[in-house]
C-alpha cells in the first residue's frame, strides 16, 4: 500500500514576475519499508516536496494523499489530526520547545491529541529510550547537546504509530558519527513498517534509502536504486 502518494503535483510561490514554480508536475509513491531520499541543487523544490508530503503546504494543483487520505480536501482541524496520527516530521531547525523537558518535547503530540499524561510519559520514555536518551528524559534542550537534541526530535516524530516519517536534512549540524547515528534510527523505523522520506544534499546519507529521487527546477529528472535494506533492529513504540 502507498503510504505516501503525490499525483501530479504543481506548487507555485508568489505572482507575476516575481513567481516561482518550485514543484512541476510532480508524481511520487513511498510504501510502507521504503525510505527514499530526494536529492538535488538549492531550490530544486526539496522541502517544498516535503512540505506538501507533511500537509504543512498545499499544491496549487494535483492531490497528495497519506494512508489514502487526500490532505487537500480536510478541514484544517482534521489535517492537524492526520499530521499528529500519521506523520512524523524532522525538521532541519529541530522545533524543540525550549520551556519543556526532552520527556514534554516527545509527548507532546500524544498530548496534544487528548493523551493523558500519565499514559503519553511512559511512551515519550520509551521514545526516548529507543533513541538511546536513557536517563535524558527531564533535561531541557538547552541541557542536551546538538546531537542529543536530534535525537529528542526524532523520537517525537517517531512516538506512537506513525507510518510517514519526513526528514528535512537532519544531519546538517551534527558532526559525521552522530549523523550516522540518526540515519540508522531512521532507516530502522522504516524496516519496521513505516515509510520514510528523506531530503538531503551528502550522497553518503542517500546511500541508506532504497530509492533515490533527483529533483532539478521543480521536476524530477532522475531516480535511482533500489538498494538492499538491513533487518529491524529496533523495536517499534506501542501507544
Amino acid at each position: 500500500m502507498n503510504v505516501l502518494e503525490l499525483r501530479d503535483v504543481y506548487r507555485t510561490h508568489g505572482k507575476g514576475d516575481a513567481a516561482t514554480h518550485a514543484l512541476r508536475q510532480i508524481s511520487l509513491s513511498v510504501v510502507a519499508g521504503e525510505l527514499v531520499a530526494v536529492m538535488g541543487p538549492s531550490g530544486s523544490g526539496k522541502s517544498t516536496l516535503l512540505n506538501l508530503a507533511g500537509g504543512l503546504d498545499r499544491p496549487d494543483r494535483g492531490a497528495v494523499l497519506v494512508e489514502g487520505v487526500e490532505l487537500g480536501k480536510l478541514s484544517r482541524k482534521r489535517l492537524a489530526e492526520v499530521r499528529r496520527h500519521s506523520v512524523g516530521y524532522v525538521f532541519q531547525a529541530l522545533n524543540l520547545v525550549p520551556s519543556l523537558t526532552a520527556a514534554e518535547n516527545v509527548a507532546l503530540p500524544l498530548e496534544l491529541d487528548g493523551v493523558p499524561i500519565r499514559r503519553a510519559r511512559p511512551q515519550a520514555e520509551a521514545a526516548l529510550s529507543e533513541v538511546e536518551l536513557d536517563g535524558y528524559a527531564d533535561r531541557f534542550p538547552d541541557e542536551l547537546s546538538g546531537g542529543q537534541q536530534q535525537r529528542v526530535a526524532i523520537a517525537r516524530a517517531l512516538i506512537g504509530q506513525r507510518k510517514l516519517v519526513l526528514a528535512d536534512e537532519p544531519t546538517g549540524a551534527l558532526d559525521s558519527l552522530t549523523g550516522e547515528s540518526v540515519l540508522k534510527l531512521l532507516r530502522h523505523r522504516v524496516d519496521c513498517g513505516a515509510a520514510g522520506v528523506l531530503v538531503t544534499h551528502e550522497a553518503r546519507h542517500a546511500a541508506w534509502a532504497d530509492r533515490v529521487v533527483f529533483l532539478r527546477d521543480g521536476s524530477i529528472v532522475d531516480t535511482s536504486g533500489p538498494l538492499s535494506q538491513p533487518e529491524c533492529l529496533l523495536a517499534d513504540v506501542q501507544p
